[in-house]
C-alpha cells in the first residue's frame, strides 16, 4: 500500500514538473508584445465609442462566424452609443431556441436584448469539427487571458505572415504568425483589408480593424471599466481633502497644548 502511494505520489510531482516545464517554454517562446497606446489606459481612460462601435462591427461580421461572446447581452450594446431601437435591431437579427411552450415543445424566436449573444455553435465538439479540430475560444473575457492582452491579441491580429521564415515547415492547417507562441496557429488570418465598410468612413486597414475589434474586446471583459475608474478618482479626492482636514485639525490640536 506504501509502494502504491509512493508511487503516485512520485508520479504527481513528474506530472506537475512537466506541465510547469510546458508552460514555462509556452511563455519563452511567446514573444512579448509591442505596447500599443489605447484610450482606456490610465486613471483618466475612457473607451473611444467611435472605435467601440467600428469593433463591434468587426466583430459582428468577422469574428461572429466562430467566436462567441456568451458573457456579453445584447442590451450592453447600448454602452457602446447606440438607440434602443438600433438594440433591438442587432438582437433581432439573430434567432435562438427558447421554451419549453405549453405543449412541453422548444421553439425558436428572435433574440431579445435581454439575450445573451448567441454562440455560433450548439457545443464544443460542433466546433472542433467545423474547425479541423481547433476549438475557437469565447472572445467574452479574451483580453484578461494573459497579462497586457490588448497588446497581445492586436500583435496576434496584425503579424500573420503569408510565408514562414526559410527552413521552418508548416503543418497542414497550421498558419505563420510571428505573436503566437510557437509561430503556428490554426486560426485562418481573420483579417484582410477591407474585409468591412465602416459606417463611420473610416479606412478598414488590418490595423485598423485589429485596433478597432480588440477595443470593443476590451470592453466586453471589463464593461464597467469607466465606472471604476471614476469611483477610484473620486476615492482619491476624498482621501486628499480628508487628510487636509485631519493635519489641518492635528495642528489645531497640538496648537492649544503649546
Amino acid at each position: 500500500m506504501r509502494n502504491i502511494k509512493a508511487l503516485l505520489a512520485v508520479s504527481a510531482i513528474a506530472l506537475a514538473a512537466g506541465a510547469v516545464t510546458v508552460s514555462s517554454l509556452s511563455a519563452a517562446t511567446a514573444p512579448k508584445p509591442k505596447a500599443q497606446d489605447w484610450s482606456f489606459q490610465g486613471l483618466f481612460g475612457t473607451f473611444d465609442r467611435a472605435s467601440l462601435q467600428r469593433g463591434f462591427q468587426v466583430y459582428k461580421e468577422v469574428c461572429s462566424g466562430c467566436h462567441g461572446l456568451k458573457h456579453v447581452a445584447y442590451r450592453n450594446l447600448a454602452a457602446l452609443g447606440y438607440t434602443e431601437a438600433q438594440v433591438k435591431a442587432f438582437a433581432a437579427e439573430v434567432e435562438v431556441t427558447d421554451g419549453p411552450n405549453d405543449n412541453g415543445e422548444m421553439f425558436t424566436r428572435k433574440a431579445r436584448p435581454s439575450d445573451r449573444f448567441k454562440s455560433p455553435f450548439p457545443n464544443e465538439q460542433a466546433a472542433r469539427a467545423a474547425n479541423n479540430g481547433a476549438y475557437p475560444p469565447d472572445l467574452s473575457v479574451i483580453t484578461k487571458a494573459r497579462p497586457k492582452g490588448t497588446d497581445y491579441l492586436y500583435a496576434l491580429l496584425t503579424t500573420y505572415k503569408e510565408e514562414p521564415p526559410q527552413g521552418m515547415k508548416m503543418p497542414e492547417g497550421m498558419f505563420y504568425n510571428e505573436a503566437f507562441a510557437g509561430q503556428q496557429i490554426a486560426m485562418v488570418p481573420p483579417l484582410a483589408a477591407d474585409a468591412v465598410q465602416y459606417q463611420d468612413g473610416t479606412k478598414a486597414t488590418v490595423p485598423q480593424m485589429a485596433k478597432d475589434v480588440t477595443t470593443f474586446l476590451a470592453w466586453a471583459a471589463e464593461p464597467e471599466l469607466e465606472e471604476r475608474k471614476a469611483m477610484g478618482r473620486a476615492v482619491i479626492i476624498f482621501l486628499i481633502v480628508l487628510t487636509a482636514f485631519m493635519y489641518a485639525l492635528k495642528r489645531k490640536v497640538w496648537s492649544d497644548l503649546h
